[in-house]
């Protein structure tokens, strides 16, 4: 369905169109989302930045987990999963996430805190969402810090999964719901694990478009 993250990013941006120059705030969750988020913010003229969330994974089986949590320390936890799991673990697993979370945040947004939330339209952006945990967090964040509107757009997602997030949210937007869904990266005909270099790149790279940006402002007030 898409031949990669800057494709899905680009078909994504168009969806939400209504939101260019609107001074919205996209919140990619990474790594995944940040080169999507990174093409949502350039064609909407918005503002960008990470929003740091990680999932809690299950001790047996990283890839998959029983919730997340948020940087500002909002957890979610799928409490039928969770019972299986000892107490002391739970609490284990949550503290190893809170330091890869501030390690995160030093060299994925390079220690800078999240933009102004309070009273803006913000529009969260992923690669895919499967169970969505980190996802969930991320709008508790945004509910915590007075978001006036919370916008979750995503190229993929199961229905169950759309359907829940679906009711915690003002508008959800996703281009593909396939019918037999089981992992985000069955629809990239190329997909590879994000490092943090990337990321890092796709954030510098978004740095110096909003210098030249200032610059070009600036040369036309002197000009004026």
């Amino acid at each position: 369905m898409f031949v990669d993250r800057r494709e899905a990013g680009e078909r994504l941006a168009k969806a939400l169109e209504k939101y260019q120059n609107q001074e919205a705030l996209v919140l990619a969750i990474p790594r995944g989302g940040v080169e999507v988020g990174y093409e949502v913010a350039r064609y909407l003229n918005s503002n960008f930045s990470i929003i740091v969330s990680r999932k809690l994974p299950l001790p047996e089986d990283p890839e998959a987990g029983f919730g997340a949590i948020a940087e500002d320390g909002s957890i979610f936890i799928f409490e039928e999963v969770a019972l299986q799991i000892p107490a002391k673990l739970i609490d284990r697993i949550i503290e190893e996430q809170k330091e890869e979370i501030k390690r995160r945040m030093v060299v994925l947004r390079k220690g800078r805190p999240l933009p102004k939330i309070a009273n803006r339209t913000v529009i969260l952006v992923d690669d895919g969402l499967a169970m969505g945990s980190t996802m969930r967090v991320s709008i508790m964040l945004c509910r915590n810090n007075r978001a006036r509107k919370i916008v979750v757009a995503v190229p993929v997602s199961g229905e169950n999964v759309a359907e829940e997030i679906g009711k915690m949210v003002d508008e959800l937007v996703v281009l593909e719901k396939p019918p037999f869904f089981y992992a985000v990266a069955q629809v990239y005909r190329h997909w590879h694990d994000v490092s943090d270099k990337e990321v890092v790149t796709i954030v510098e790279k978004w740095e110096r478009q909003v210098e030249r940006s200032k610059q070009h402002q600036n040369h036309i007030s002197a000009t004026e």
